[in-house]
């Protein structure tokens, strides 16, 4: 049996591997439970439950590999590691970091977000690396000095394998922006960026400590004998196998659906859920609520990213006894616009409507038809409903969504959360056999890619190839499924007051 290709994703609940053959079909996988804790005012991860849960899930899909194909996972034909974007992850010249990780859910940079904004012209979100990078500067943080690399987790993590630091096309254009090619950083952009940080006399320019950046198929490197000893401390893995540019889990998620080419779009629901419209020109205007990142191979994409999707969802699913699948169609009798339920499921801040923290609430009105099936369509619903009030900031630039395809687990119970996506953006939405894969498969098919380019052959054309016979099932939006969630959103924006006067609640 010829040796599979395996991608890695450090998700916000999960580190999972997926092994797959060159065909793209899913051989076996591993995973591994992990949470975010906050810490001192900040979201983190440390470092070492990272490595820890990486070896726990490499572990496991070798066992998965060897139950399922009776032989033994010793070699790989390619490698590719993603993670959660953006972040804040800086390192000396001796490779130590200079401070916890700071994931994508802090919301803790609004004055450097703001100032890089209007100094740029371009919108930079709070989660982005440089704001990160920029309020440390505006806060007087001493240790910003001695920087010598600034990655993400995913970019962490393909150093440790590989010693190169590089990141995807996709993955950087979430540390800083991309020129308008998909190339490389915007160079006015950077010597804006030094000309405002020129007075503090660092011993670096920005260019000096942000990683390399590739391309899909592009050169990542190869797994180094340090790093097939981080991911199997057995000793039974060789090293040697390329490893292909990491990229960020939006970037996979756009992989997993195929919709890397102009005009296509798909959402990626998990802890978070973003939506990804990939775009044939650049954007007009400049919406605060609106990330223009890169598809893997450098095209422009708009991404309307929420922080919250599923957290409070899984809360109440778990506290209601687990069942996911019935509870999910238990929400199918309820009324279309939830019976005049509202969750505002914010855990922690989020941007797109103006929270710095958060605080998760169910709301009712004193008439609600307050059944469990509207209270399960209330959570989905509102699973979704943050994203939506970022796409629709879109409608002045004419993108107009005909066609989504959804992934993430939230699909995996058929033709739920499907509908009521496609109700609450008005468009088709597709789900594949592999929609509850995402983005560890969507690296996977990456690291493949690495494989293929070399014969000149495009990351479409692969996919072309891949998808070829996928089994998907497209739904289309219902009157009544549009008109009750456009109801279900107007409470949704009225209950963000509660949300507010919540806040004062310590």
């Amino acid at each position: 049996m010829t040796a599979p290709v395996v991608g890695i994703e450090f998700g916000s609940t999960r580190i999972k591997a997926v092994a797959i053959g060159m065909d793209g079909k899913p051989l076996a996988s591993g995973a591994h439970e992990w949470e975010n804790v906050f810490k001192d005012g900040v979201w983190t991860y440390s470092l070492a439950d990272a490595e820890a849960g990486l070896r726990d899930t490499f572990a496991r899909l070798k066992e998965d590999y060897a139950a399922r194909t009776g032989e033994p996972l010793r070699r790989l034909d390619a490698l590719g590691i993603s993670g959660m974007m953006h972040g804040y992850l800086p390192f000396d010249r001796e490779g130590r970091p200079l401070c916890e990780f700071r994931t994508w859910r802090n919301t803790i940079t609004q004055e450097a977000a703001e100032r890089l904004t209007e100094a740029f012209r371009f919108n930079i979100p709070q989660r982005w690396s440089i704001a990160h990078l920029y309020q440390e500067i505006l806060n007087g943080d001493e240790r910003v000095r001695d920087i010598a690399f600034l990655t993400t987790l995913a970019g962490y993590f393909h150093w440790k394998l590989t010693g190169r630091k590089v990141a995807g096309v996709g993955e950087a254009s979430g540390m800083f922006p991309i020129d308008s090619a998909g190339r490389g950083y915007h160079p006015g952009m950077m010597e804006t960026f030094d000309r405002l940080t020129a007075d503090r006399k660092y011993p670096w320019r920005l260019r000096d400590i942000l990683p390399e950046i590739q391309p899909a198929g592009g050169d990542g490197g190869c797994l180094t004998e340090a790093g097939a000893r981080l991911l199997d401390p057995s000793g039974e893995l060789e090293a040697g196998c390329p490893v292909a540019p990491p990229e960020g889990d939006a970037e996979t998620g756009m992989v997993a659906t195929r919709s890397v080419a102009p005009r296509t779009a798909n959402v990626s629901a998990g802890t978070s859920i973003f939506a990804m419209v990939v775009l044939d020109a650049p954007l007009r205007g400049l919406y605060p609520e609106i990330d223009v990142v890169a598809t893997p191979t450098g095209k422009p994409a708009a991404m309307s990213h929420a922080n919250t999707c599923t957290g409070d969802l899984n809360a109440w699913v778990e506290l209601l006894g687990g069942d996911y699948g019935a509870l999910f169609r238990e929400s199918l009798k309820g009324d279309p616009d939830c019976g005049g339920i509202v969750s505002v499921p914010y855990i922690s801040g989020e941007s797109i409507t103006g929270f710095a923290e958060g605080r998760p609430l169910l709301l009712r009105t004193a008439d609600a038809k307050f059944t469990l099936a509207n209270f399960m369509r209330a959570h989905l619903y509102s699973a979704f409903v943050t994203m939506k009030l970022g796409l629709d900031k879109l409608k002045p630039e004419g993108c107009k969504l005909e066609s989504v395809t959804g992934h993430g687990g939230i699909f995996k119970s058929r033709g739920i959360a499907q509908q009521y996506l496609a109700d609450a953006l008005e468009a088709d939405v597709t789900c594949m056999e592999t929609a509850g894969e995402g983005g560890p498969w969507g690296m996977a098919l990456l690291a493949a890619y690495t494989r293929r380019a070399k014969e000149g052959l495009t990351l479409d054309a692969f996919l072309d190839e891949v998808f070829r016979s996928e089994e998907k099932s497209t739904l289309r939006p219902t009157p009544e499924g549009v008109a009750g969630f456009k109801t279900y959103t107007e409470r949704f924006v009225k209950a963000l007051d509660a949300e507010r006067a919540a806040l004062a609640l310590k």
